[in-house]
């Protein structure tokens, strides 16, 4: 077997209660080649049997990371763990060197297999992984380190993920957004003063009604179909492609960002959302338990119908006056007591019908009086 037969690199024999296992680093492509998941599934034979331990793979993860490791400050510090059996691996513990036969399906992926799936077609610059390798590692302990890694690990708070963007020093839609929910939290006369869950945590004493997570996600799609590139984009000192602003577009914020006008974005949500407060001042300012306006299948079903309110005024790149804002809502017939999980059940379907009634009733008065509504 020659030298291009094998993998060879340096490793760190380490020894905890379930026995040894080595950390070293492979470049991505090796592991590409070696690496297979043993994926949990269900076989039909004389009795039913569950065999493997992974999970299918999540092509929307995938994707993700696959968009992700092109970025310019791509990284994954946690290790891939893998599973080898001896006739394929071997340790010189004189040099700190281990040997891998290179061929497909001898390392069994036990944690990892999402980042290596996102690294395949990868042709970036060089993406090593370190990696942890059990050795005639019985399936019984692989299963109880994959079930110990994914049980026990807390899913980080998307709303803390965002509040993070704030240490970021190159601009971004992530940070970007995240400065306006902040600042739209804590301006007097805002119509979001105390509402909005910085770190996704309620505040005692605030009437917190949404997550930062939700705004973020609500205004987000207005400025970036894809925050990630557009993000490395600016942190490489490229420049973001503007759009066409009219109504087919959905970024219809985009060129504010890339402007840098981000104060006009503020202004223009605060007044939408003023708005609201002034048509439904009970169902937006109260918080209590069957009020759905100010939570987030009001908030964004609202979201959902600012570029229809928008592109109703009739001028791109506009900050849209609130007085504009509130004759629209005046024209919808809902009154403060009937925005209830009754008419709006929480999730897409009541976002979907708060949504309808919005554009259905605002529309219907438009039509009637187009050119009407200019201040």
């Amino acid at each position: 077997m020659t030298n291009r037969d094998k993998i060879v690199f340096r490793c760190l024999e380490v020894e905890q209660p379930i026995g040894t296992f080595y950390i070293g680093a492979i470049q991505s492509d090796d592991l590409l080649e070696i690496s297979y998941a043993d994926v949990r599934r269900l076989e039909q034979r004389d009795i039913e049997r569950y065999l493997g331990i992974q999970r299918t793979l999540s092509p929307q993860r995938v994707t993700e990371l696959s968009k992700y490791v092109r970025t310019v400050d791509a990284t994954f510090p946690t290790a891939v763990i893998l599973a080898i059996e001896s006739q394929h691996a071997e340790y010189n513990d004189q040099l700190g060197v281990m040997t891998i036969t290179k061929d497909d399906r001898v390392a069994k992926i036990i944690d990892g297999q999402h980042r290596i799936a996102g690294l395949q077609g990868y042709d970036g610059p060089r993406f090593m992984l370190n990696v942890a390798i059990f050795v005639d590692m019985e399936i019984e302990d692989q299963a109880t380190v994959f079930a110990t890694i994914n049980l026990s690990q807390t899913k980080v708070n998307k709303s803390l993920v965002y509040d993070l963007y704030d240490y970021a020093q190159s601009r971004s839609p992530q940070k970007t957004t995240h400065n306006i929910a902040r600042l739209l939290n804590r301006e007097e006369g805002s119509p979001f003063l105390n509402k909005i869950k910085i770190l996704g945590r309620a505040t005692p004493g605030k009437d917190e009604t949404l997550t930062q997570a939700a705004f973020v996600e609500g205004l987000m799609p207005y400025i970036s179909s894809d925050p990630v590139a557009d993000r490395d984009i600016l942190k490489r000192g490229g420049s973001l492609k503007r759009v066409t602003t009219v109504p087919s577009e959905p970024r219809f914020l985009r060129n504010f960002f890339i402007d840098e006008r981000d104060a006009d974005i503020v202004l223009l949500v605060w007044n939408f959302f003023a708005a609201v407060q002034s048509r439904w001042p009970f169902a937006w300012n109260v918080k209590e338990t069957g009020n759905i306006l100010n939570r987030t299948t009001g908030f964004t079903a609202l979201m959902k119908f600012l570029p229809t309110a928008y592109w109703a005024y009739g001028e791109a790149e506009a900050v849209v006056p609130q007085e504009f804002f509130f004759r629209i809502f005046e024209s919808v017939q809902l009154r403060d007591n009937e925005f209830t999980p009754q008419s709006f059940a929480p999730g897409s379907s009541g976002v979907s019908r708060l949504l309808k009634v919005l554009v259905t009733e605002s529309e219907t008065v438009r039509s009637a009086r187009r050119g009407s509504f200019s201040l």
